[in-house]
């Protein structure tokens, strides 16, 4: 039974025999064989993932938010953060809230030389390139190969001469330019020659086999895109060009912007990312087969020679079996350290959160701020899966006159649930992007706060506890769409509108959402 008929009558199989109900929208490992995209249903955007060995790796872009993480899996479905690129930009403009959609883009991870390799432009101070022995870390410290605004979507490629390269594009896509690099990937030895121009051509990822060079290329935009590969014997050119990919008569919009990855046994896979709301780009996994030196991906329903999405199929033949799970949630804060789902908005201030001036507390310190979104110190993560519910215990005995904090639910609004010291007096209050209201008095020290998500309504709530048992709703619930390039967080927050000071601990975090499978995060 060739490939494609294995995967067909596995399709077939799963149409027969899986009720899907109203209330579950299932994603990733379905622990039969199958998956179902997305095989993460998280905001992991312009999705890169290369083999090493018997393990997978994927890097994604994460724009403002601090450091880039590092993904491995051991069958291709099942995706685990294993460490952060980097913690912080050396720019003065970092250091305060003014880089909003700025950030890594469109990153590349390879493999070369004993060493794991990623590069990726910010917007503003251009290209960066990290490397490290061990994926896990530690990486190191960011080097800014070349200082210039304007560029975007790096990728390296080392040809079997030595001779390294890069291939990049411009801010506002295309058109896509090759220079010359120094092997040890710290110079680049040319101003760039451009290869190619396309229709909002970007995020080209570079590979050779069987003598060609072949360039893997989302064009067409965000959300109305496709995956187009060119070919060429010539590394500069000229190129042949093919469409490979594209949404045709499925939903899956976009199509493209991904990674084209094999197996040991030979089995071709491409990932790619799909532009939703609330949730942002989510991860879809494809099939891959090669006719005629060509690379067609997901399937040809309409036999237009032009392979589109498919929603479910069998799982990569892998050598490692993987248990199903789904990326990081929660966090009791017992570690020194945080755990690698925990991202900063813009760069931290170190000494300003702590795990262990209070043992098994987060302690955010507050810094001065008009807002939730113009503050700083506040930690944040992807929203995962299509429903999940958020929560934590907040300790205020500390917390200073003009300190807010707690928790947070954020997209294109900045909305918030939490506690205010206003002139010594605490208050349960609600921030509604930017609008501030008092809701009730307290007399302990401690509450809990809970997010409740809803992807497929697009509806979030959030609420407040004085016994962690009754959750009271603090206003309405409201739709998010993503915003400066990211889909809906959730996180935690402490800031003060009159001055740097004061204290908020956090005894936990605990998420539980809706994960492959349907099982949900423990």
């Amino acid at each position: 039974m060739t490939f494609y008929k294995k995967q067909l009558c596995l399709l077939a199989f799963a149409l027969a025999t899986i009720t899907i109900h109203a209330q579950d929208v299932p994603w990733g490992d379905q622990g039969n064989g199958k998956y179902i995209n997305p095989v993460l249903a998280a905001d992991y955007s312009d999705p890169d993932v290369i083999r090493v060995k018997d393990k997978y790796y994927m890097v994604c872009s994460d724009f403002h938010y601090i450091g880039m993480p590092v993904l491995e899996s051991d069958d291709m479905v099942n995706w685990k953060i294993i460490a952060q690129i980097y913690d912080k930009f050396d720019f003065p403009e970092w250091e305060k809230n003014e880089r909003y959609g700025g950030g890594s883009w469109a990153p590349a991870i390879r493999y070369h030389d004993g060493k794991f390799w990623v590069f990726f432009c910010t917007p503003n101070e251009g290209l960066f390139m990290s490397n490290a022995v061990n994926p896990a870390g530690p990486w190191s410290p960011l080097l800014n190969v070349k200082h210039i605004s304007g560029w975007e979507d790096p990728c390296p490629f080392w040809d079997e001469d030595g001779q390294a390269y890069i291939g990049r594009s411009r801010l506002g896509a295309g058109p896509i330019i090759l220079h010359k690099m120094s092997p040890d990937g710290t110079r680049l030895l040319d101003e760039g020659v451009t290869i190619y121009e396309g229709p909002v051509a970007e995020g080209t990822k570079i590979h050779k086999m069987n003598r060609y060079y072949y360039m893997s290329i989302p064009e067409g935009g965000v959300a109305t895109g496709w995956q187009t590969v060119l070919r060429s014997k010539n590394i500069y050119g000229p190129y042949e060009r093919k469409v490979v990919l594209e949404q045709g008569s499925t939903k899956i919009n976009g199509p493209h912007q991904g990674s084209l990855v094999d197996t040991p046994d030979g089995e071709w896979w491409f990932y790619h990312f799909q532009d939703t709301n609330p949730l942002g780009r989510v991860v879809h996994l494809q099939p891959v087969i090669w006719k005629d030196g060509w690379p067609e991906i997901g399937k040809d329903i309409d036999g237009n020679g032009i392979g589109e999405p498919v929603s479910e199929w069998g799982k990569p033949e892998t050598k490692k079996k993987s248990k199903i799970f789904a990326s990081q949630g929660s966090d009791e804060f017992s570690s020194s350290k945080l755990k690698p789902q925990w991202q900063f908005d813009h760069n931290p201030v170190h000494a300003n959160w702590s795990l262990t001036e209070r043992k098994g507390y987060l302690r955010l310190k507050a810094l001065k701020a008009e807002n939730l979104r113009s503050s700083r110190n506040m930690i944040t993560q992807k929203a995962i899966g299509y429903h999940g519910d958020a929560s934590t215990e907040v300790d205020y005995n500390k917390m200073e006159n003009g300190q807010h904090a707690g928790l947070f639910c954020i997209g294109n609004l900045f909305n918030a649930v939490g506690v205010v010291n206003d002139n010594g007096k605490y208050y349960i209050y609600s921030e509604n992007d930017g609008k501030v209201s008092n809701i009730l008095p307290l007399s302990s020290g401690r509450v809990y706060f809970k997010a409740s998500l809803d992807a497929v309504k697009n509806q979030h709530q959030l609420f407040f506890s004085l016994d962690n048992k009754e959750f009271i709703p603090v206003g309405e619930p409201y739709a998010l769409r993503s915003s400066d390039w990211k889909g809906a967080r959730i996180g935690l927050f402490s800031y003060n509108t009159l001055s740097d000071g004061g204290i908020a601990d956090f005894n936990w975090f605990r998420y539980k959402f809706d994960g492959p499978g349907l099982y949900a995060d423990k």
